[in-house]
């Protein structure tokens, strides 16, 4: 029954009749479960989670289509989304993937500067073009993240990035000494630094970006807000980094700000507070020892 309420979802919005005739169990990331479905001639990617789930998907399908509206970098194209039975679900376009070549991660680098710079041709719910924020709020993860659109980025920052990890970090029983010394300091730390909002992928470590067969870059499971470019690459090089071409690529389009080297841990510690949310153990080390290397570098 299930499959069938997704086949009827994807015939109607595609116009094309569709009835999945093979399902394969594919890897769906770290909390989903993924299936590629095919009925012989189209084969499409599709997600699922508990019915209580449908937000994040929706979230998640509104930050591909407003990346694939961009025109710059590859993702997959959302198809649909919905509920079915006790599971909530998402289709996405099915992309073929293989393992890319140098010049495949310096066009990486090049398409993610070309969507950091993209300019929307509409405001939506935004007050201003200079905001950060988003439309609505999503998930890092399954992390609720807080996207309520903010003027100055330091504030943004503190409070819906940082402040927020925090919060929910002390529920978990976290101890973070310096805590408010930090946030005090991030309107200091930035002070010198005004980046323009660019629409940023939010989540990009290395499971969430690849290339095809034919070696076409792509990006994919994302967090996605309008937010310092910087978050992205500063997130490329905390779990093991991506490929040097990357960087070379990214800066011929558009070099990094003076200063990103200091930046880049403080934008990280965000993801190390919430793996410390997610997942606990280490992590809470880990942002203690980032807190204090921030804190130093600071004063």
């Amino acid at each position: 029954m299930m499959w069938t309420e997704i086949d009827a979802n994807i015939s109607q919005v595609t116009g094309e009749k569709f009835q999945s005739s093979q399902r394969r169990s594919v890897g769906g990331g770290c909390i989903n479960q993924g299936y590629s479905v095919c009925d012989g001639e189209r084969t499409y990617f599709v997600k699922f989670n508990q019915a209580s789930q449908i937000a994040m998907f929706e979230a998640e399908a509104l930050g591909l289509q407003q990346m694939y509206q961009t025109a710059t970098i590859r993702v997959p194209k959302p198809i649909c989304w919905g509920t079915a039975g006790d599971s909530s679900y998402v289709v996405l376009e099915w992309l073929e993937m293989g393992s890319g070549n140098t010049k495949s991660w310096e066009e990486m680098g090049r398409k993610l500067a070309a969507m950091h710079r993209w300019n929307p041709p509409r405001l939506g719910k935004r007050g201003s073009q200079e905001s950060f924020g988003w439309d609505i709020n999503n998930t890092i993860g399954s992390t609720p993240q807080v996207n309520i659109w903010t003027a100055d980025w330091a504030e943004f920052y503190a409070k819906y990035r940082l402040g927020y990890q925090f919060q929910l970090a002390r529920r978990k029983g976290g101890h973070f000494p310096q805590e408010k010394e930090l946030l005090e300091a991030i309107p200091e730390i930035l002070a010198d630094h005004k980046p323009q909002p660019s629409l940023v992928h939010g989540d990009l470590w290395g499971g969430n970006a690849g290339c095809t067969v034919s070696g076409e870059p792509v990006i994919f499971d994302p967090a996605a807000y309008f937010g310092d470019r910087e978050v992205d690459i500063a997130m490329t090089e905390l779990f093991g980094g991506f490929s040097a071409a990357f960087y070379r690529g990214y800066n011929e389009v558009w070099r990094l700000d003076q200063g990103y080297e200091q930046r880049k841990t403080l934008y990280n510690l965000y993801h190390i507070l919430n793996h410390f949310n997610l997942f606990g153990g280490s992590y809470l080390s880990q942002a203690n020892r980032m807190i204090s290397q921030i804190l130093a570098i600071s004063r």
